[in-house]
């Protein structure tokens, strides 16, 4: 008999997104017959605008679907400095500061890789996205967990931060508004933090995706804050803003030198990013963008109903989430960890939530719940939670 393959030990320290494993679990339960309301995954449920699969098909069409520069095409790269410099209001050179990618994640991942080394320290705040952590741990960095506290509406705190500097810190990673809190950094929050890495000779890895789903105020971006710009990897896309999840595509800007090194990375993994589909992100960024207004109302009357009714909850207390399209009740005094809550709400109530400490160790105690789905299906699960909770 011959000996077991073995896998590589980095394997080990890979995490995943515990969405999809509920999503599974969720199948799983459909596919018996259950009917399940879904608040689990971050999905936006609008279709993708018409002009944008327009420009793709007339791509398709065209015959525009051959390889492409590895940093995308000179015409998308163009927009988005376009887009970024008008949001943000910095120069964007589009020859050597952007890079177009399959998605946010590759630019998150390619961001890391190439500025991080082993035993390097990584502020990321906690609760975050499961990717950050999953990045880091994987190429043998060191993980330290900033803190989001209710009590500060789940922003990052510069003093917080600051607490956990050391020589050894390489890079803060920023995410406003938030995943999974749905909190966004105000104007004297973003000024801290800037001066923390200026200080600290940090780089910052800004993770920008739900920028535009903004309810009060404005998004603030690092990249914005002087000398900034040059030490910041701004991380965006198209998933959210433009329901375009399953067309996998996003960009960094960053200086010349770190978008030189990302693009390597990519030639090494994918060459480069869909041909067709940087079409279609030209249309997104250059086309009417009342189709983002519209659906960040749709959002906002969600966001509204989705609050009241789980403050309406024996037991729940939910802040008024900034932006994204999350919120992230507390569930402490239900008396259940949050793991064993959400398992109860699936299988019992027939409703999909997160456990909070799927995005880490400060998460317990909270779910999130993602309102990117219709009022009658979120009417529908708080129904189904309250009279779930009630019989604990």
């Amino acid at each position: 008999m011959s000996a077991k393959l073995s896998f590589a030990d980095r394997m080990k320290s890979l995490g995943t997104e515990t969405a999809f494993e509920v999503l599974g679990m969720a199948r799983e339960l459909e596919r018996k017959g259950v009917n399940v309301v879904h608040l689990e995954i971050g999905e936006p449920d609008f279709d993708t605008p018409q002009h944008i699969k327009d420009a793709a098909v007339r791509a398709l069409k065209e015959g525009f679907t051959h390889y492409t520069p590895s940093t995308g095409i000179i015409e998308l790269r163009e927009a988005v400095a376009e887009k970024v410099s008008e949001d943000r209001g910095i120069d964007v050179d589009p020859n050597r500061e952007v890079v177009a990618m399959p998605g946010a994640k590759p630019c998150i991942l390619t961001g890391i890789l190439a500025t991080v080394n082993p035993g390097d320290e990584v502020l990321i705040p906690n609760p975050s996205y499961p990717i950050y952590e999953s990045v880091v741990s994987f190429i043998g960095a060191v993980l330290v967990p900033v803190p989001l506290r209710e009590e500060k509406d789940f922003r990052l705190s510069p003093e917080d931060v600051a607490e956990k500097v050391t020589e050894r810190t390489r890079m803060l990673v920023l995410n406003s508004p938030h995943n999974p809190c749905g909190s966004s950094l105000l104007k004297s929050d973003v000024e801290g933090l800037a001066e923390i890495a200026r200080e600290n000779n940090l780089w910052v890895l800004s993770d920008e995706v739900y920028c535009k789903i903004q309810y009060e105020g404005k998004h603030h971006s690092i990249a914005s804050e002087p000398g900034m710009k040059e030490r910041t990897i701004l991380v965006d896309g198209f998933s959210k803003t433009y329901a375009m999840t399953g067309w996998r595509l996003g960009y960094a800007v960053g200086n010349p030198e770190v978008i030189a090194h990302m693009v390597k990375l990519q030639i090494n993994v994918c060459s480069c990013p869909t041909s067709f589909v940087q079409k279609a992100g030209i249309e997104a960024l250059r086309g009417p963008q009342d189709c983002v207004s519209q659906m960040v109302k749709e959002y906002n009357k969600r966001r509204r109903a989705i609050v009241a009714g789980l403050n309406a909850i024996r037991g729940i207390s939910c802040k008024m989430p900034g932006g994204a399209f999350y919120v992230f009740p507390n569930v402490k005094r239900l008396g259940l960890k949050s793991r064993d809550l959400m398992t109860l709400l699936l299988n019992k109530g027939r409703v999909a939530t997160l456990h909070g400490d799927a995005f880490g160790q400060h998460g317990e105690g909270y779910l999130r719940l993602s309102y990117a789905t219709s009022l009658e299906n979120i009417k529908e699960g708080l129904s189904r939670i309250k009279a779930t909770v009630e019989k604990l």
